[in-house]
């Protein structure tokens, strides 16, 4: 079960960082800062049920909160 969680986290984060990806090129601020959002709250439930996923430091805290 632990790997089909971590596998379902780790492509929800990858769809999150396409999307912001695509939200960043599109001038699109309100999506960028949802995604950014996105992506902070996947790696807070992974941290939270004891998943190690790649990230970057930057990803970890959403500046707006």
């Amino acid at each position: 079960m632990t790997d089909l969680f971590r596998e379902e986290l780790g492509a929800q984060l990858t769809q999150a960082r396409d999307d912001l990806a695509a939200a960043r090129e599109a001038g699109d601020d309100d999506g960028v800062q949802a995604y950014r959002g996105r992506i902070t709250s996947l790696l807070r439930i992974a941290a939270r049920h004891g998943v190690e996923l790649p990230h970057s430091p930057d990803e970890e805290e959403d500046e707006d909160d």
